[in-house]
């Protein structure tokens, strides 16, 4: 028993280290927040919060149109994410429970795009996107990554080990049509799988900079990672300012996974079902 409870005391020291050293990072950001220029390179460095938040804080409403752009964030991050979990969840239903010809094939493909690096693809996704007319809109951010290759691997996967065939032939005996099936039964199962698809997809649409950079020409469709840019100048920088505005866009993200991760522990068993 004592060696168990060495054991125990031992690891929840670990597991409270490793948490001040996560959790550090956010609390330095606040305290930089909270400084001047000069203060935050001062030695030795300054641990505590300073007086100059609200102020700093006030500063990047004036001086970035911030509210536009959350609203621009939100909106592209919200339309994204409910397109990456429509299709990659659709295609990632079909390759684990549909057969069909050339569906290994089409598979091996797909997982072959993963290895090739995205900023191979921008010049020509730029091509296709003035091709179109949709430079400097919406759709030119949107569509091009409407679906991806690791969020329909990562469903299939799921579907393989969750959803077992003899529900679907339930289904299909009970007259429900493919769609149907995956509609009824496939997407509460993947529920689960679909919440940690849509924590990845919002935080990676939230933080994106370079496709927006790339895409968009007009400052009222700027995302906050365009917005933020605003406050460096050619020749200084405000680095609080800049701290500031990044934590305040960091809120959002955090409050959305605070939610999803609820939703993930507490419904990681839902749909089990064992034959």
């Amino acid at each position: 028993m004592k060696k168990l409870s060495l054991a125990n005391f031992v690891i929840k020291v670990i597991l409270i280290i490793g948490a001040i050293f996560s959790l550090f990072p956010f609390y330095w950001m606040i305290v930089m927040a909270s400084r001047t220029n000069s203060e935050i390179f001062a030695i030795p460095p300054h641990f505590t919060l300073g007086s100059h938040l609200i102020e700093n804080i006030n500063i990047v409403f004036t001086q970035t149109n911030f509210f536009q752009a959350f609203l621009n964030t939100l909106f592209y991050a919200v339309v994204a994410t409910t397109l990456v979990l429509f299709f990659d969840s659709l295609a990632g239903y079909t390759f684990a429970k549909m057969k069909f010809k050339g569906k290994k094939f089409l598979f091996v493909a797909l997982l072959a795009t993963m290895m090739i690096p995205g900023q191979i693809n921008i010049i020509p996704q730029f091509i296709m996107m003035d091709y179109f007319g949709w430079v400097g809109s919406y759709k030119a951010l949107i569509v091009p990554g409407m679906a991806n290759a690791f969020g329909i691997f990562w469903i299939k996967q799921y579907c393989e080990n969750a959803i077992p065939d003899s529900i679907i032939e339930a289904a299909t005996i009970d007259g429900s049509g493919k769609f149907g099936t995956y509609w009824r039964i496939g997407i509460p199962i993947l529920k689960p799988a679909m919440s940690f698809l849509a924590i990845y997809t919002f935080i990676g649409a939230w933080n994106d900079y370079t496709w927006p950079l790339i895409i968009l020409n007009d400052e009222t469709k700027y995302v906050i990672s365009l917005a933020l840019t605003r406050l460096q100048g050619l020749y200084f920088t405000n680095y609080p300012l800049v701290i500031t505005g990044t934590l305040i866009s960091v809120i959002p993200v955090l409050i959305l996974f605070v939610f999803f991760s609820r939703q993930l522990m507490s419904g990681i068993t839902d749909g089990a079902v064992k034959e």
